[in-house]
């Protein structure tokens, strides 16, 4: 089967960020295919068709983009939505814990754009879009093993943006900061929990919940994601919501004495 629309593939579309984002592409114009571990147990998405994937698998993500290009006969926008979190203090996480993140939040990208990347690149035409996070270019104290993920993606991303762009494809970053997803209800939990960490284990823990709380709604992150998909001139980086604006501003233009002592500050680390 093939379509006059343009046809966008979205990881992790079942909840949060990917529900909303596949609501918004469907709403400017998309088919869009949604992802999700489990398919048949997901709470229909008016518009969406849904294919079982699992990122972590190389058959798994073979196979979901077989089937998407059979259903649609094309794939023009990859939205790498799927993720998972992360909280703890570095020296609590296993190396085992740390690269069960990196194998949904890296891996589970390089999986997915080296499935859908031929068939864009065929087409001459594409835009793959990784979420990133405000974390993935500041400092995130007690989501060091998240952060550094994050950080990851942005360098794998721009990297690949400079690749892809000769042949009619872009790879975009969307970099959220704090959105209301349950993300520190779903995050893992140090598997290795020390007592000489725990009273500001707790301490961030208390500023997360309240930052998630008043934080972005997921329409405000899916909104970007539709602007990276559309835009005539695409830029390679777009925040998404004001304090993500304003992080990444502070970033560029802050000297790094003062940017050093408002993260501590923010996460109300002693000394």
């Amino acid at each position: 089967m093939t379509t006059n629309r343009p046809v966008a593939l979205v990881t992790g579309a079942s909840s949060g960020i990917g529900r909303e984002a596949a609501l918004a592409l469907v709403a400017a114009g998309f088919d869009v295919a949604g992802t999700s571990r489990d398919a048949s147990r997901v709470t229909p998405v008016g518009g969406v068709t849904f294919f079982d994937l699992d990122v972590t698998s190389d058959a798994s993500v073979t196979t979901a983009v077989q089937q998407v290009i059979e259903r649609f006969g094309q794939i023009d926008v990859l939205v790498n939505n799927a993720g998972v979190g992360s909280m703890g203090a570095a020296e609590e996480i296993s190396v085992a814990q740390a690269q069960d993140v990196f194998d949904t939040n890296v891996f589970g990208v390089m999986r997915m754009v080296k499935e859908v990347l031929p068939h864009m690149r065929a087409q001459r035409r594409g835009r793959i879009i990784n979420l990133s996070s405000v974390v993935g270019f500041i400092p995130s104290p007690y989501m060091a093993v998240y952060a550094a993920s994050k950080h990851a993606i942005e360098g794998y991303s721009e990297s690949l943006d400079h690749e892809i762009r000769e042949h009619g494809v872009r790879a975009l970053l969307v970099e959220p900061a704090y959105t209301s997803t349950g993300f520190e209800a779903n995050s893992a939990r140090p598997d290795a929990p020390l007592q000489v960490y725990a009273k500001q284990r707790d301490t961030f823990d208390r500023l997360m919940v309240e930052a998630i709380k008043d934080g972005d709604a997921p329409s405000v992150v899916a909104d970007v994601i539709v602007a990276a998909a559309t835009d005539a001139r695409p830029k390679l980086r777009y925040t998404a919501g004001s304090v993500a604006g304003r992080v990444s501003t502070l970033r560029r233009l802050a000297p790094a004495r003062a940017f050093d002592k408002q993260i501590r500050k923010l996460n109300q680390l002693a000394g």
